[in-house]
């Protein structure tokens, strides 16, 4: 067998993250932040075109639920993908299931791309849900391809580009966005058919990588082609030790079963992963920090920034969290999980805070509106630094192999539903509250660092092993009253 250079292992593996990414997590960031340019001439377009069928124009407050069905479509799409990730990597596997999740991506861009011609809103409505199921169906197998692609000692790092192609995506999406390209009145269409590029660049470059080793001896079975999967990814000859890992744990699957989602909140002995899992992922959710965005161009136009010129500021705030991202991904392995946790929520806590009272008094102080629009900055950067990166590699620590899967499927269901209740309700709550509109957020934020400080285990530096070993003291601490522990069952990561 050929044996590859150390470079081209680093190359190797480089280009598998990349390629995943950008259908992955990148398309989530990017279709996020692309719809918030056109909102306007999409608007108009929904008037413009039920104005052409009935003849009369539609009420201001049916726009609004309308355009909020729009942006809300695609988290409903999300769930539905992240339900469907499943059994799709089963029975296509973890790189077949990228590549035909394209599939989605290609109706939704035709959709996208003809649907002011033809006059119709809902292909833009149908649209936004075929990228919604796109993104929950990537977003729940990237990382698992690339976790079972990585070497032990970059497996984390790994694991945190999927925040940094969010952030990514993100400020991609707000470039675009500018007027100057396709953000005009007349390109909206083709702005929102542009999500056909990262889909192209996945299909293009994710066929010339290696599938999952693991997916490859476990699931199907195929030892040569998992050693060369290996040998390709690994570049080294030192192969051994991994393969006969991978062999005991193909050996171990046989007969037993991977939990199904319902069954992780009957099962005392993950009460505290299960219950972790859900609190931090609604709060990352439900912090704020998507609503900040949305907030950002009218508080840009307050402080006094050109109308024309709000477009540039708010790329700015994309860049902060990509920073950040980039940052907790080196940091992280250093500092531990729950100080960029605690420290993420407490600086949001403090700046949503002062963001409040400046929204408050910006008519009593000309300097007010400055102290808001740097709070939107520091809001964004400390949603970067912790609960961006850190909460999605929850599932993967917190629950073992046999219970890993059903996690992914909770929190992928979890963070869709709670996207899309924060996106039908969020203009409903700018309208009621006013001022007062981030205090919810607070709440959320206040409750996701006490939690964190009082019950979420550190799994720096520790092996599944030892994380699984302490979860179960804290899950029993009378241990006379506890089954004694057995150490972490395996199972196939994906089997439903």
């Amino acid at each position: 067998m050929t044996v590859l250079p150390r470079p081209t292992q680093g190359r190797v593996l480089l280009q598998t993250v990349c390629a995943a990414g950008i259908g992955g997590t990148f398309q989530f960031g990017y279709n996020l932040s692309i719809i918030n340019a056109p909102t306007v001439h999409i608007q108009e377009f929904t008037n413009q075109t039920w104005q052409a069928r009935t003849g009369q124009p539609l009420p201001d407050h049916l726009i609004l639920i309308m355009w909020s069905l729009i942006v809300s479509l695609y988290p409903l799409g999300g769930l539905f993908g992240a339900l469907l990730a499943g059994p799709l990597a089963v029975m296509l596997g973890r790189k077949k299931s990228l590549l035909v999740n394209n599939v989605f991506v290609v109706a939704a861009a035709i959709l996208f791309g003809f649907s002011h011609r033809a006059g119709s809103f809902e292909m833009i409505m149908l649209g936004r849900l075929l990228m919604g199921v796109s993104a929950g169906v990537s977003m729940s197998i990237q990382p698992m391809y690339l976790g079972e692609s990585a070497p032990k000692e970059f497996r984390g790092a790994v694991a945190m580009t999927s925040a940094i192609f969010t952030a990514l995506g993100i400020v991609m999406g707000q470039v675009v966005g500018l007027r100057e390209l396709l953000g005009g009145r007349q390109a909206w269409p083709l702005l929102l058919a542009s999500c056909l590029v990262p889909g192209v660049l996945q299909l293009a470059s994710l066929p010339l990588l290696p599938e999952s080793p693991r997916y490859l001896l476990i699931d199907r079975g195929d030892t040569e082609a998992c050693l060369a999967a290996l040998q390709r990814l690994r570049g080294t000859e030192d192969l051994a030790a991994e393969l006969a890992e991978l062999e005991e744990e193909r050996v171990a699957c046989q007969g037993l079963r991977a939990w199904r989602p319902w069954e992780l909140f009957q099962d005392r002995t993950l009460r505290r992963q299960v219950v972790s899992l859900v609190v931090l992922g609604s709060a990352m959710e439900l912090c704020g920090n998507d609503s900040m965005y949305a907030y950002a161009s009218s508080v840009f136009r307050e402080a006094g920034v050109p109308p024309e010129k709000v477009q540039y500021a708010i790329i700015g705030t994309g860049c902060c969290e990509l920073l950040t991202a980039c940052i907790s991904c080196m940091v992280i392995e250093r500092v531990g999980r729950r100080v960029l946790l605690i420290g993420g929520y407490c600086l949001m806590t403090c700046w949503g805070s002062i963001f409040t009272a400046a929204l408050c008094l910006q008519s009593s102080f000309p300097w007010m509106p400055y102290l808001a629009m740097s709070c939107i900055f520091a809001f964004i950067l400390s949603f970067g630094i912790g609960p961006a990166g850190v909460t999605g590699i929850l599932a993967t620590e917190l629950f073992d192999q046999m219970a890993r899967p059903a996690a992914y499927m909770v929190c992928g269901a979890l963070m869709w539903i709670m996207l899309f209740l924060v996106g039908l309700g969020f203009p409903f709550i700018m309208e009621g509250l006013s001022y007062f509109l981030y205090v919810p957020f607070l709440v959320v934020c206040v409750c996701g660092a006490i939690y964190t400080g009082f019950f979420l285990p550190e799994t720096k530096g520790k092996t599944f092993l030892e994380i699984s070993e302490e979860l179960h003291r804290l899950n029993f601490p009378e241990r006379r009253q506890g089954p004694p522990w057995r150490g972490p069952k395996v199972i196939q990561s994906t089997e439903l």
